[in-house]
């Protein structure tokens, strides 16, 4: 059975493997990050893999940003679920109150963060109307998720489902934009899933989550990093880290994007890493972005991130993917630890 191919495309482009000599990568720093005021965003598979931080670690987190994804544990670590609940709905719509069941049950046993703590996180949840990959219906469920969890949903959350955008993160029109070769079809998509949209998915979400008041000014440096030091299945040798010039002394924030399937630099060179809008935004606001790579795998050949259980054991009926006993969940968690630690003294 093929494993759910999100963010699909039958051709890649710019085509990079994981560095031959990725021992000559510097290492993930240790930055000295605030742990005050730390955001996750992700886009379809890594939309269902934000959530999962943000549910596993709701105290380590203040911020969650989802795009053309569905709630959080959907498939219950069952490929049937994945593709007939949680891309289209021909299954029938994810009970949230069985998730609601799972997430308790996690919390018993302390695989999940507390009730209190997730109920102050404030929330962004976008989709496209013409989404063909994932069902509209499923960023609604996540928002109506969200919204069961939130203290007070009205103030903490925002939904957005943008009419005729497809599959895939909206851009709009900055002073350098990729070339136009390597975006997609606003609504119907493309071999990067870069939309040309004309709509900044990034200033709007990032905007929300902080209050980004920026001067739209700054600059910074894209670190092309060892991610090896915190191998788990399906993760890629090497990542991403962009570092705004005020933020080398430590002190800053962080955000950690999470790329679709398709969308990670084995496939599409550094175009998600250096394009997304993310990196202007961080500059302007002084704060750090952290884009960890998922691979492909015969297991995985899309390069998505685990919403579904394929990293984990073999024998396991219940993987814990979605927990924070999940083995792609807890390398994450490592990345943020280790920028959060002190900073190295030079």
């Amino acid at each position: 059975m093929t494993p759910p191919r999100f963010l699909a495309a039958g051709v890649m482009l710019a085509v990079i493997a994981s560095p031959a000599a990725a021992d000559r990568l510097p290492d993930l720093p240790a930055l000295d990050l605030s742990r005050a005021d730390t955001s996750v965003i992700g886009v379809s598979s890594g939309g269902y893999m934000a959530t999962q931080l943000a549910v596993a670690w709701p105290e380590r987190f203040s911020g969650l940003a989802v795009l053309g994804a569905g709630p959080w544990s959907c498939a219950q670590g069952t490929l049937r679920r994945a593709l007939g609940q949680c891309m289209t709905t021909r299954l029938g719509p994810p009970d949230l109150a069985e998730l609601e069941q799972r997430l308790a049950g996690y919390r018993e046993l302390d695989r999940a963060g507390s009730a209190e703590a997730l109920s102050a996180l404030r929330a962004f949840v976008w989709h496209g109307s013409a989404d063909e990959t994932v069902a509209p219906a499923l960023g609604a469920a996540l928002a109506e998720q969200l919204g069961t969890w939130l203290e007070a949903p009205d103030e903490q959350l925002r939904f957005v489902e943008s009419e005729g955008i497809g599959h895939g993160w909206p851009i709009g029109h900055r002073d350098t934009p990729p070339p136009a070769t390597e975006l997609g079809d606003c609504r119907q998509g493309g071999g990067t899933h870069l939309l040309s949209c004309g709509l900044e998915i990034a200033d709007e979400a990032m905007n929300w989550l902080h209050d980004g008041g920026g001067d739209g000014q700054g600059s910074g440096e894209l670190i092309h990093f060892d991610q090896r030091d915190f191998a788990v299945k399906g993760l890629d040798d090497s990542g991403y880290l962009f570092v705004p010039d005020a933020c080398h002394e430590g002190g800053c924030e962080l955000t950690v994007a999470l790329h679709g399937c398709a969308m990670g630099a084995e496939q599409i060179g550094e175009l998600f890493v250096r394009h997304s809008g993310l990196n202007e935004w961080a500059a302007a606001n002084d704060r750090v972005v952290l884009y960890p790579q998922a691979e492909t795998s015969l297991a995985n050949p899309q390069g998505c991130w685990d919403w579904w259980g394929f990293a984990e054991s073999t024998w396991q009926l219940d993987p814990l993917h979605d927990s924070r006993d999940g083995t792609q969940v807890r390398a994450l968690m490592g990345m943020i630890d280790r920028l959060q630690e002190a900073a190295t003294p030079r």
